[in-house]
This record gives C-alpha cells, sequence and structure tokens, in this order.
C-alpha cells in the first residue's frame, strides 16, 4: 500500500514527531508507514484521515 501521508503532514504544517504524539504512537511507527515498510491498523488509518479531515482513500491507496 503507498499513502500521500507525507504530503498531508506538509501542508497541515506537522512534524512526524507531531503526528506521533497526537496519534499516541512512536515516531519511528510515523516513519515506517511513510516508507510503506507498515501498513497501519484500519483504527489508526481512520485516526490519521479524521485528523487531516478527510478520507481513508485520500492518504492511503493500493499500489497497482
Amino acid at each position: 500500500m503507498k499513502n500521500d501521508l507525507p504530503a498531508y503532514r506538509k501542508i497541515h504544517g506537522i512534524s512526524q514527531d507531531g503526528l506521533a504524539a497526537k496519534l499516541g504512537v512512536s515516531r519511528q511507527t510515523i516513519i515506517s508507514i511513510e516508507k510503506g515498510r507498515y501498513n497501519p491498523s484500519l483504527p489508526l488509518a481512520l485516526q490519521i484521515a479524521r485528523l487531516f479531515n478527510t478520507y481513508v482513500e485520500n492518504i492511503f491507496f493500493l499500489d497497482e
């Protein structure tokens, strides 16, 4: 799965540390998600989308 999480973070001016703190995860988790090494759980993906006031599909998508 691919994602546009770095772009959403930059648009909203949130650092990896800041996003991790808001979501209650480690900075390493955010890094791993952004690099595609880790797919977030559905609840975490929903939390991320809600934080950026968008749909999950706008941030996370299947690579085809």
